[in-house]
């Protein structure tokens, strides 16, 4: 990965002749310098007479004349010509991420480790969980924790708080770390594309308590986890990065959790990456990721 300050320029549009020289030839026009391009055409679906094409292009911030608000009104009239969805990103400007955790540890000390090193060059306002059990750690680090209990009497309180949340901090992106909870239809449907979720691949085929034992108890021999963004269909939502490692007889049900904790954190950090670098596109549920 270049360092060089760069805007990401991410976009799909029905697929036609002359887009990507009609996108690069204004990006040239302006004198701006792309440093790296990723494309897919996608055919066809039934029914449909044009495919959809995804581009993903990086443009050095320096080369250009303007700042990206200028970009964007300089850039709207050919997005709408193309029918283009799009997005323009700044990498200077860190992205806010609220973290949701429940009593799993695992993939909260990732995140927080890897925030700490800046391996992931985020800002993390606030951690949202439904136990008090890591205030203490969240603190230590400097990161507000709120406190928000979530019981079958009061789930659309607790819902409509970590909205308020999540709004009051300014958050981009929700990741459910652990989180063991089922959000709201509408907290689904009003952070569409922004609730990153994680959870180990056997579902649905070993779903509710004790997945590992279930899995362990069929012989299964590989285990994964899937990262993914979060719909009103529990676990359905569109798929962003999975991983998998293989397993034998000789592996307990404990070394299946350890297995699987390690993945799910793995899974989890590069699939956060991918969505906030401007890499996962999605068109009818199904994604498109630049890796």
């Amino acid at each position: 990965m270049h360092r060089d300050r760069h805007f990401t320029l991410s976009a799909s549009c029905p697929d036609r002749v002359g887009i990507v020289a009609r996108v690069s030839g204004f990006i040239a026009e302006h004198r701006g310098w792309i440093l790296e391009t990723s494309l897919h055409a996608e055919p066809p679906a039934d029914g449909e007479a044009l495919g959809r094409y995804f581009m993903r292009i990086e443009i050095r911030a320096s080369s250009l004349p303007f700042h990206l608000a200028e970009f964007r009104e300089r850039f709207r009239p050919l997005a709408d010509e193309l029918e283009m969805d799009w997005t323009i990103t700044d990498s200077a400007v860190k992205k806010r991420v609220v973290v949701l955790v429940s009593k799993q540890e695992h993939c909260l000390y990732d995140l927080l480790a890897r925030w700490q090193s800046k391996e992931l060059d985020i800002e993390i306002p606030c951690v949202i969980s439904n136990h008090d059990t890591f205030r203490g750690l969240v603190e230590w680090h400097g990161i507000p924790f709120h406190h928000v209990p979530v019981n079958t009497d009061n789930k659309a309180q607790a819902y409509a708080e970590v909205g308020r949340i999540f709004e009051e901090v300014r958050g981009e992106t929700m990741v459910l770390a652990r989180y063991m909870q089922v959000l709201s239809p509408q907290l689904c449907a009003a952070y569409a594309g922004r609730i990153i979720n994680i959870h180990h691949s056997f579902l649905p085929s070993f779903v509710g308590a004790k997945p590992y034992h279930q899995a362990w108890a069929k012989g299964v021999k590989l285990i994964g986890a899937t990262c993914h963004y979060v719909t009103a269909d529990l676990d359905q939502g569109p798929i962003i990065d999975q991983d998998v490692i293989r397993i034998d007889h000789s592996d307990s049900v404990e070394d299946m959790v350890r297995y699987g904790k390690d993945i799910e954190k793995m899974v989890l950090a590069r699939g956060l990456r991918y969505h906030l670098e401007g890499r996962v596109l999605v068109h009818r549920n199904k994604t498109i990721v630049f890796r």
